[in-house]
């Protein structure tokens, strides 16, 4: 158990590794921090036209201003509109990049649990956005596919990272 821990401790993350994270994490950043913009823009002013709004089918300021653009739309649901939980979803990306991003530059194999933990619910609710994107709100939002994007490209990285964690741990081992 304790050359385990010490594998872990000693384990250096690749700079590629790191690269990527920053990269991701700052794309999800920048995506999160416009999608919030666009949002806030529009309840403000609703003339305001956004530059990912090109045609009625595909509108980012649709669905973000939607009832799924704060709180997955299920806040709302469970408690009430005016509960302070039911944040816009962009919110919740702007916390999950920054968790991303800040404990990805840390080693240890529980930080990489975490990091893929958090990145496979933040994927969970890709999809769940997905499907109401696609079936409900009938729309293409640019920005929010992107963020799908990203955060697959995250989830892969999440699980190099650990499987290259685990790797180094079993090597020390032999």
């Amino acid at each position: 158990k304790r050359t385990n821990m010490a594998a872990a401790r000693s384990f250096r993350l690749p700079a590629w590794e790191i690269m990527s994270r920053c990269l991701l994490t700052v794309a999800g950043l920048v995506l999160s921090a416009y999608a919030f913009y666009v949002e806030t823009s529009k309840e403000a002013d609703h003339s305001y036209t956004a530059m990912c709004d090109v045609s009625e089918s595909v509108s980012c300021s649709k669905v973000f201003t939607s009832r799924f653009g704060r709180g997955f739309g299920l806040v709302e649901l469970i408690l009430g509109a005016d509960n302070p939980l039911n944040l816009p979803n962009s919110l919740f990306g702007i916390a999950f990049y920054i968790l991303q991003l800040t404990l990805g530059v840390l080693p240890g194999m529980s930080v990489s649990i975490v990091l893929l933990a958090t990145n496979v619910l933040a994927c969970l609710g890709c999809v769940y956005l997905a499907y109401v994107l696609y079936f409900i709100l009938q729309d293409a939002c640019i920005v929010c596919i992107s963020t799908y994007v990203v955060n697959t490209l995250l989830l892969i990285l999440n699980i190099k990272r650990l499987s290259l964690q685990r790797n180094a741990i079993m090597k020390k081992q032999q």
